[in-house]
């Protein structure tokens, strides 16, 4: 007995001398912090180093990896007894809000996420959270021993490793050696070049892809994430380099959905973080420019789910470096950004611990009260499947990823609700089948907040989108009921596609209806098959099919040989498609599969442009789409060597948001490609490039006014006449010609989610393909001036040119890549616009 004391003293000793000699950052670095940016291998270097020196308090988390295959790692940080029980703690807390079966088994304690580095070249919090770590663990900070008494801290050192080491590497590159930057702020240090650090490697903002997750950093964060299911968490970020401190209280609008506590706590965040600053004669300002309204964000996310959620930003950003002169006459420092990002997280810790058992019931309390009894006014969503059931599978592998609960109509029934396309209260009925969601769940908020047909907004004067509604982004009909519904059916029943096939088909027969489509036919032209569609409507073994459908023939494709059958069956069964195997050519009404008016699909060769005046978001939304969406050939082209690239070895070119007559010039070398059969894809400001240059076709329209008298303006109330000409992001309709290549596979509808103004005439030659009309403005704000504008403007058209086209969207349909209904619209431009 007495040498298992021994022994379990000798262990108490060796831990607290391991806790006492843990080496400060510096010490482990080689390097102060604020003199350098440190690479991303190294902070998660740090992390772990200090877990080990801390085994009884600190626990790492590898959760992921990056495109590029740097790993994604928490570290969790706790007292000895609550580390010791950290799993039994995680699971009460999902016990307690009914996101797991049972019971708690003891008392939750608070647990607080913070998160740093979302946006790479915001890279001072990655260098500021080596110093939070390394205080939580110091037993002379008396701070840090209080807040570990009653909170578990969980550290997220870096969400976007890809987008910070591709900044540290260029900063490091051209900065002077030896921890001193040059202030100058016209120095190369301070002006980064495209595409900039902020993003991920395809070039998404990981901060405005929580709720969509189409990121793989947002997929395996937010799996986790939602495994902890934290009562606080901050996201630390940067501004212009101007700029003073921001943090909460958030500003306005605010979400009407929030709690009581959730906005009181915003106050208490004040509060405990304004003590540090004022205590050193800090800059700071609070309740300005960062609302809590659009729900993808690291702050609005958490908040509705829950969460005391909380932006903080300072000043500085990628362009800062290691130190700048500021307007003021002041140089800002990497050093004095990290004291600041330190600070607030030191104030958000104490503020949490000090109502740690408060944050906690309330928490819980937002979680069962919707599952008693329900929330919102619309109680349940119907979403029709009949015909859509690609569109509803695609809705509803988001909602398992967000946790949400969903069922399927068993039988027919009828109801009265809000009709999304309508815009009014009808009778509807529900058909067997029809997706159905309610708010009687835990995430009862999340779902109302999701699928509202239109925001509340207290304020018109907000940061970023003004709706999102997941029924029009996934283009479907649907209806919001006051009643609780419920799916009693847990499975979606799809049409099974065809697994084997007697002998040889003539044919094979796919209808052309959601982006599912256009991912099969990526694939089977990949394999090199060749494809057949038809401009009309027809029908044939007792099926109809729309004009678009795909008619994939044996004849052209001879050379596959029985690669020919099994290639499309195994595409077919991985993307659902319900194929038609047809041993015939004669249809029984429509064209015969011989006909002029089925036409062979091209395998375009596609290009891309990159570079300086190209939107990097933009971009990456096009190249993401290509490779991790329907893995499709592509060829990026830095805008600089345009001049240089042999065009007639492209088929399709893909201009994204940006300016481009740097690049093109008077545009006389792309309109002869043009001429000669090329295709241009001109999205958002790239079209107006072409607009009103003779020969493309697009014109802007004139001002109406008729008046040259200057406006009267009032200084004081200048941003919010401002926004009267801006859609910060509103839900217009657009009619489609669905007879047209561009319109095939949809109903002659699409919801677009607009950002700007635009304010294109119909073309006079050509094919106004997509258009709004007098009041197509459906939700979400618009300024008064800005929906005048946007009365009979063009938003998708194809312009003849010679043997070629230009594709012009003056919207967008890829944006953030969650748009889901858009999809397709730039799959037609892709494929079937010829």
């Amino acid at each position: 007995m007495r040498k298992i004391y021994y022994c379990f003293f000798l262990l108490l000793n060796f831990l607290n001398l391991s806790a006492q000699t843990t080496k400060t950052p510096e010490e482990f670095l080689g390097y102060k912090l604020g003199t350098k940016f440190s690479f991303h291998h190294r902070i998660v270097d740090y992390v772990r180093y200090v877990a080990t020196q801390n085994p009884t308090q600190v626990k790492t988390v590898d959760y992921g990896i990056t495109f590029e295959g740097r790993p994604l790692v928490i570290a969790i940080v706790a007292s000895p007894e609550n580390l010791a029980k950290i799993d039994e703690i995680r699971t009460n807390n999902l016990k307690s809000i009914g996101l797991m079966e049972g019971k708690p088994t003891g008392k939750v304690p608070a647990i607080a996420w913070l998160s740093y580095n979302v946006h790479g070249n915001e890279a001072v919090s990655s260098e500021a959270v080596m110093q939070v770590l390394y205080e939580l663990l110091n037993k002379n900070n008396a701070t840090t021993q209080a807040v570990l008494k009653n909170t578990v801290v969980i550290l997220d050192p870096c969400i976007n490793p890809d987008g910070r080491d591709r900044y540290a590497q260029w900063y490091n590159r051209v900065s002077r050696i030896g921890g001193q930057g040059n202030p100058t702020p016209f120095a190369i240090e301070h002006t980064e070049p495209w595409p900039g650090g902020r993003f991920n490697h395809y070039l998404f903002d990981p901060n405005r892809d929580w709720a969509w997750q189409t990121q793989e950093i947002s997929q395996q964060r937010v799996k986790l994430y939602n495994q902890w299911m934290p009562h606080l968490h901050a996201d630390f970020h940067e501004m212009g380099v101007n700029n003073p401190y921001y943090f909460p209280p958030s500003a306005k609008p605010y979400h009407e959905d929030l709690t009581k506590w959730q906005r009181e706590f915003q106050q208490t965040l004040g509060e405990y973080n304004k003590k540090y600053f004022d205590k050193n004669f800090w800059l700071y300002f609070s309740k300005e420019n960062y609302d809590l309204l659009y729900p993808s964000y690291g702050d609005t996310y958490p908040s509705y789910n829950g969460a005391i959620g909380m932006t903080y930003e300072q000043g500085g950003g990628g362009r800062a470096g290691l130190a700048i002169a500021k307007e003021d006459g002041d140089t800002l420092t990497l050093s004095q950004r990290i004291s600041h990002h330190f600070a607030t997280s030191m104030g958000t810790l104490e503020a949490i611990s000090s109502r740690a058992d408060k944050t906690v019931e309330e928490f819980t309390k937002f979680f069962t009260d919707k599952t008693t009894n329900g929330y919102g006014t619309y109680k349940s969503f119907v979403l029709k499947s009949k015909g859509d059931e690609a569109k509803i599978q695609a809705l509803t592998s988001l909602l398992d990823k967000l946790q949400i609960s969903y069922g399927f109509a068993s039988k027919d029934a009828t109801a009265n609700g809000f009709g999304y396309q309508s815009l009014k209260d009808e009778n509807f009925k529900i058909e067997a089948n029809d997706l159905i969601i309610n708010t009687y769940q835990p995430k009862g908020t999340f779902v109302k907040i999701l699928f509202e047909p239109k925001t509340a907004l207290e304020d018109s004067v907000t940061y970023d989108l003004t709706t999102w509604s997941l029924a029009y982004g996934y283009g479907l009909k649907a209806y919001a009921s006051k009643e609780k519904l419920v799916g009693t059916n847990t499975q979606l029943s799809m049409a099974k596609p065809v697994a084997t096939v007697e002998g040889k088909p003539y044919a094979y027969v796919s209808a052309w209806k959601s982006f599912e489509d256009v991912k099969f036919l990526s694939k089977i032209m990949a394999a090199g098959i060749k494809v057949r569609f038809n401009e009309n409507p027809f029908e044939i073994n007792n099926r109809k099919f729309d004009a678009g459908s795909l008619i994939i023939t044996r004849t052209n494709n001879e050379r596959m040989g029985d690669k020919f059958d099994k290639t499309i069956l195994t595409a077919a069964k991985e993307f659902n498609i319900n194929i038609l195997p047809t041993y015939s050519g004669m249809v029984n009404s429509g064209n015969d599969f011989g006909s002029v008016s089925v036409n062979v699909l091209k395998n375009p060769r596609v290009g891309l442009i990159a570079g300086d005046g190209v939107s990097a978001t933009a971009f990456g939304e096009v190249w993401h789409f290509f490779e991790q969406q329907i893995n499709y050939p592509l060829t990026v082209i830095e805008g600089n060597s345009f001049s240089r690239v042999p065009l007639e070895q492209l088929d399709v070119l893909v201009l994204v948001d940006g300016s481009y007559d740097r690049i093109f010039g008077n545009g006389d070398v792309l309109k002869k490609w043009i001429q000669n059969g090329g295709k241009v894809i001109a999205m958002e400001g790239a079209t107006g490039y072409f607009a009103d240059k003779d020969g493309f076709g697009l014109k802007r329209k004139k001002d109406a006014s008729g008046s040259d008298k200057p406006e009267l303006k009032t200084y004081g109330t200048r941003e919010r006449e401002a926004i009267m000409e801006q859609i910060p992001g509103a839900i217009f309709k657009v009619e489609l010609d669905k007879t047209h290549p561009l319109g095939y596979g949809t109903d002659g509808l699409y919801y677009a989610l607009v950002r700007d103004v635009y304010n294109y005439d119909y073309l006079k030659d050509g094919w106004n393909v997509g258009y709004t009309k007098d009041n197509n403005h459906v939700t979400g704000f618009a300024g008064k001036i800005a929906k005048e504008k946007m009365k009979n403007n063009l938003m998708f058209g194809v312009h003849e040119l010679g043997r070629g086209k230009i594709v012009y969207m003056a919207d967008d349909p890829l944006f953030r890549g969650f748009w889901y209904s858009g999809k397709l619209i730039f799959g037609n431009a892709l494929f079937t616009v010829d």
